[in-house]
């Protein structure tokens, strides 16, 4: 790719920041309960801030894995007799993997020291004929002695070949004492057992290792892209790794990018032959800062850090971050937040601390918690409203009757067709966030280009 397209984060949190201030300013006019008794419509603020940007940034699907794996490979000449490990088993160094069958290496063994005694023998042999010559030739006459010495020369010859063979047959016989005596293969780390590939082959075919090992202590984690959002990673960029059963954060950096090393992933479509939704996904490595709390093999969520969660309650140091419409500074030095406390609405001040222009967050270091819920600052509130949340209304509710005619069209008041369904066979682990767009990209955002939200960038800058 030559080019790649980048949303302007300012202008997509701007354009979310109304569309949320206009549905929830209809909600807070709307009337509610039999005697026409005003309801404030408030949102819980952990629902405000967890995203982060209104889910602008994509969450990319990872697992925990060891830093260092070691492997083992099989002789495929000789039989395994025993496998003491399984999956998922933990080992220590010099912990029993498998055990050959000693019975081939035992017969050899017998046959080569018969082997190595005939040898010896022959050597033996020689060397009694080679000292025979010498003395025939001391006492045989001159025209014998060039016959002494060619068989001389050859039993010479003879005797470093016995010589040779013997060593050869020394080392053989050492080699197959080895094997008996290590028969049991033993791990060379700390770890656990990742895999045992039994048939010494992988699924298509090329050669792999017997038993792979993965070294216990020191955590990386392996995230997956895809092709559509791979321009957005780069090498040493900021991330950070959310767990999928907690609210717990790690933070760490992009330690490599393997873009050669694709994996095919399609989808089947409704319609036969059509490979619209079929893409290419890369693996990716996050070197952690620490990996305190994480577990081998646990599936996690990693996510570019962009400041979106800076200050927010397990994400930073300290406070919540939250965007700014959602304080009202009617008096500025007396800043307050419209907060539910037993279904009444009541003004409640809070302190501010930073601001974040670029996000248009500011920093609310107390009088707000995440387990509270807030409505959008307006002339109509008031202390003592009723409150509901907004999380729990239907769509006929928050469309209100009023919003359809008899006939079932849009009537005055109401709009059909609020949102649009997500396109058929969306990918599934990156479709995280965003509306629509495949593996969680938001180069679909509906109208970006003609409103001039999205802009062209080379790839290079």
């Amino acid at each position: 790719m030559n080019k790649f397209k980048q949303v302007n984060k300012k202008y997509i949190i701007a354009a979310a920041a109304i569309a949320v201030v206009a549905i929830v300013c209809f909600l807070l006019l709307r009337k509610g309960g039999s005697e026409g008794e005003d309801i404030a419509y408030v949102s819980s603020v952990k629902s405000l801030t967890g995203r982060g940007a209104l889910g602008a940034v994509n969450k990319l699907p990872g697992i925990v894995e060891s830093q260092e794996t070691w492997s083992v490979s099989r002789n495929s000449d000789v039989e395994v007799e025993e496998l003491h490990v399984e999956v998922g088993q933990e080992v220590s160094a010099g912990d029993p993997l498998f055990t050959y069958s000693t019975a081939k290496y035992e017969e050899d063994l017998k046959q080569a020291q018969i082997d190595l005694e005939r040898l010896n023998n022959e050597l033996t042999s020689t060397q009694e004929t080679l000292e025979q010559l010498r003395k025939d030739k001391n006492n045989a006459s001159s025209s014998e002695q060039a016959n002494y010495t060619i068989q001389i020369k050859e039993q010479e010859l003879s005797l470093k070949e016995k010589e040779i063979d013997i060593q050869m047959k020394e080392s053989e016989i050492e080699k197959l004492e080895g094997n008996i005596e290590n028969a049991t293969v033993v791990s060379a780390i700390d770890g656990v057992v990742k895999s045992i590939n039994k048939g010494n082959t992988d699924s298509m075919g090329n050669d792999s290792s017997y038993i792979t090992v993965m070294k216990v202590g020191d955590y990386r984690v392996k995230g997956t892209v895809s092709e559509q959002n791979i321009g957005q990673l780069t090498v040493d960029a900021p991330v950070l790794v959310f767990s999928r059963v907690d609210d717990r954060v790690w933070k760490g950096t992009i330690s490599e990018i393997k873009t050669e090393n694709e994996q095919s992933n399609s989808s089947t479509s409704y319609y036969e032959g059509d490979s619209s939704n079929r893409s290419s996904k890369y693996p990716f490595y996050v070197q952690l800062d620490t990996s305190e709390g994480l577990m081998l093999g646990q599936h996690v969520y990693v996510e570019l850090d962009q400041g979106q969660y800076a200050g927010q309650e397990g994400k930073d140091d300290k406070g919540i971050w939250i965007d700014e419409y959602l304080i009202d500074f009617t008096d500025p030095d007396a800043p307050a937040v419209w907060k539910d406390v037993n279904g009444r609405l009541k003004k409640t001040p809070v302190e501010i601390g930073e601001r974040n222009d670029d996000l248009g967050q500011v920093q609310v270091l107390s009088g707000l918690e995440l387990t509270d819920s807030i409505a959008v600052p307006d002339e109509t509130l008031r202390d003592g409203m009723k409150t509901e949340l907004a999380e729990e209304m239907t769509s006929d509710e928050m469309l209100g009757d009023e919003a359809y005619d008899e006939s079932g069209e849009a009537g005055e008041g109401g709009e059909a067709g609020m949102g649009e369904a997500a396109p058929a066979g969306a990918d599934g682990d990156d479709f995280i966030d965003g509306t629509g767009a495949e593996d969680g990209s938001f180069e679909d955002f509906g109208g970006a280009e003609d409103g001039g939200l999205v802009e062209e960038i080379p790839a290079d800058q």
